[in-house]
């Protein structure tokens, strides 16, 4: 799924990232099913919050991990969209 850069990404009514000592750290809770979230995913989906664009989330990436914006473009859209697909993150 091909993500607009002006998206505004958020979790779904009744998904949430937790961070969870049972399951060995951050996951993504959502009805029957928990996806563990590595540290990258976290800091992601911790911006997803339906006020920030797309492009706003890998511009701060960008600044705060002093990484290339195209480098974190491309994972930052493939990464939601994934999400997209599972259900576990809205455009």
């Amino acid at each position: 799924m091909s993500i607009s850069p002006d998206a505004k990404p958020k979790l779904p009514r009744g998904v949430r990232l937790l961070h969870n000592e049972a399951q060995g750290g951050w996951v993504l809770l959502a009805p029957e099913r928990v996806f563990k979230a590595d540290a990258i995913a976290v800091e992601i989906v911790k911006r997803c919050t339906g006020e920030a664009t797309v492009n706003e989330i890998v511009d701060d990436l960008a600044k705060t991990f002093n990484a290339p914006r195209e480098r974190i473009m491309t994972d930052v859209s493939a990464m939601i969209g994934g999400l997209v697909d599972k259900q576990l993150i809205e455009v």
